[in-house]
């Protein structure tokens, strides 16, 4: 199983982003919506539009690492979409 380092530093994006993108994908949303570099080792974390599926994106040293999770019957508590 691939982890980040011990100290982690995590990222959410409250905007719902489309669950198509891959790993280059939610890289340059990375670089151009949250312009924050995706490869610091920092967890950036996304959701579905449902709030019912979670992509989590981080670097690990050699290479990006999507994770994806999707939950059956319930969603995920997520922050207020704001802009900004």
């Amino acid at each position: 199983m691939m982890l980040p380092s011990n100290r982690v530093r995590f990222l959410v994006s409250t905007q719902p982003v489309d669950f198509r993108k891959g790993h280059d994908g939610l890289a340059a949303i990375v670089s151009s919506v949250l312009r924050k570099d995706p490869f610091t080792g920092t967890v950036f974390v996304f959701r579905s539009r449902k709030a019912d599926r979670l992509k989590l994106l981080f670097w690990d040293g050699t290479g990006l690492v999507m994770a994806y999770k999707r939950l059956e019957d319930a969603t995920f508590t997520w922050p207020a979409i704001k802009d900004g």
